[in-house]
């Protein structure tokens, strides 16, 4: 009879074989997937234009509700053709950054002789990364991240369109996530209703649009800070700036706040 407590509760090796552990993890615990998101990122906004699309996330990283990062930059560049950016859990999106930094290795060695030629559109990308965060939600291990990804279609037209953690997709001519959707999105929707509208706009009217909306989002969502990313995504590639700065910012109006609703002040 074997003694030993390690081989108590199971069949014997020499009898019925080695014992299957697949399931446990190295440290002999069960394996466990992320319950909730730790550090996060806030609001991603971004709004089309005639010639492009416009994307902005501040730098700021919050752990719970302390200011806990202020250098992360949630804008990624994929191939200087398309831009993601990441609204949520920050070590997901590195997970994810990590994974499309591969993507688009293997993407530009799929065609020596033509790197350009099999190269990921925005539209295509947006398909990968919707039909990613699904596999994982149907895992009940969710990338716990909303995505926003910016570009250019098949047919060479300005792509803008979302993924959440459940798979979900959707388009629109203006797209936040977050807060952002309630503050900032009705702030774009003045400008770009619909895509017609989108396509009247010049870049510098939708980069003073979008940094409005940057303006708001600090002013009123106490997980954002001052610095942000801009991206402008148009035919001639990625035009990415990490460290801007908001310009112009007063709080002289705080003293007149009086608690909620319309005031007389």
């Amino acid at each position: 009879m074997d003694h030993r407590p390690q081989a108590w509760g199971r069949p014997r090796d020499d009898v019925y074989g080695a014992y299957d552990a697949s399931h446990m993890m190295p440290n002999g615990a069960a394996k466990q997937h992320t319950q909730q998101p730790m550090v996060t990122g806030t609001s991603v906004v971004a709004l089309k234009f005639k010639d492009g699309v416009v994307m902005a996330a501040d730098n700021l990283g919050s752990y719970g509700s302390m200011a806990r990062y202020t250098d992360v930059k949630r804008l990624r560049s994929f191939a200087d053709t398309s831009v993601v950016g990441f609204s949520g859990d920050i070590s997901d999106m590195q997970y994810l950054n990590r994974h499309l930094t591969d993507l688009a290795l293997t993407e530009s060695y799929s065609s020596p002789e033509d790197p350009d030629r099999l190269r990921l559109s925005a539209a295509n990308l947006h398909t990968y990364l919707a039909k990613l965060l699904y596999r994982r939600r149907s895992k009940f291990d969710p990338l716990w991240n909303h995505l926003l990804v910016a570009g250019f279609d098949d047919d060479d037209k300005p792509f803008l369109a979302a993924a959440d953690l459940l798979g979900s997709s959707y388009s629109a001519p203006s797209l936040c996530t977050g807060i952002g959707s309630m503050l900032a999105q009705p702030i774009l929707r003045l400008h770009a209703p619909d895509d017609e509208a989108a396509a009247q706009l010049t870049r510098e009217e939708a980069v003073k649009v979008v940094e409005e909306c940057m303006k708001v989002l600090f002013y009123r969502d106490a997980r954002s800070m001052d610095t942000y990313s801009l991206a402008v995504v148009t035919k001639d590639g990625v035009d990415l700036k990490e460290e801007k700065k908001l310009e112009n910012m007063s709080w002289a109006f705080a003293d007149r706040i009086r608690g909620y609703g319309t005031q007389a002040v």
